[in-house]
């Protein structure tokens, strides 16, 4: 049960931000004895891995906080932030069980299921993220979109520790933000139905 929430927890992280669950993985893999990647899965440990991943998270964070350019970037990472949430799901929750060794062998006998789970999470998320930003840009002229982009990043790299350090908050986590959202959409929904 654990290895879902830590796979879930880091596939949502990389539906706001690929790099950042990714790179969290590869450091904290590398560094220190808190997990231990599967074989198949150890590349995320590689220097050069965490080098290209950085690189592009600078552009990523930089290009996210210029209004225009945000939403284009979100066009792009519409394949980028799925495919990272398959493999931060897939080594997540690997990392935790032998569930997922190898990603070749996945495919072969079944183990692809937390793959297609963290495309799912991440897609779903990534697509709730693009739509938010250009009605946000819009009510506010383009300001929202660096203070929106540094809530994300700290968002998703505090869910990508959470997920690793205590899986089980991860659900709190969901569940209050599921109930943040619910509340603000019953309140604007109020607001439209009575313009005063």
């Amino acid at each position: 049960m654990l290895e879902v929430l830590t796979g879930a927890g880091l596939a949502a992280a990389a539906g706001v931000n690929a790099y950042i669950p990714l790179l969290v993985l590869g450091l904290i893999g590398r560094f220190t004895d808190l997990i231990t990647l599967p074989a198949g899965w150890t590349w995320l440990e590689n220097p050069w891995v965490l080098g290209i991943l950085g690189f592009l998270l600078v552009l990523d964070v930089v290009a996210d906080k210029i209004p225009a350019v945000d939403s284009l970037n979100d066009v792009v990472q519409t394949v980028i932030r799925p495919t990272a949430g398959g493999i931060a799901f897939g080594s997540g929750f690997g990392a935790e069980t032998v569930a997922v060794q190898d990603p070749s062998v996945a495919l072969d006998n079944g183990q692809w299921v937390p793959i297609v789970a963290g495309v799912v999470i991440a897609l779903i998320i990534h697509l709730l993220k693009m739509g938010v930003r250009p009605v946000a840009n819009a009510a506010t002229a383009g300001f929202a979109a660096p203070v929106l982009s540094i809530a994300e990043d700290v968002g998703s790299l505090f869910a990508s520790i959470l997920a690793l350090v205590v899986p089980v908050l991860v659900v709190l986590v969901a569940v209050t933000l599921a109930i943040l959202g619910w509340r603000v959409l019953r309140k604007r929904r109020r607001r439209l139905a009575n313009p005063a």
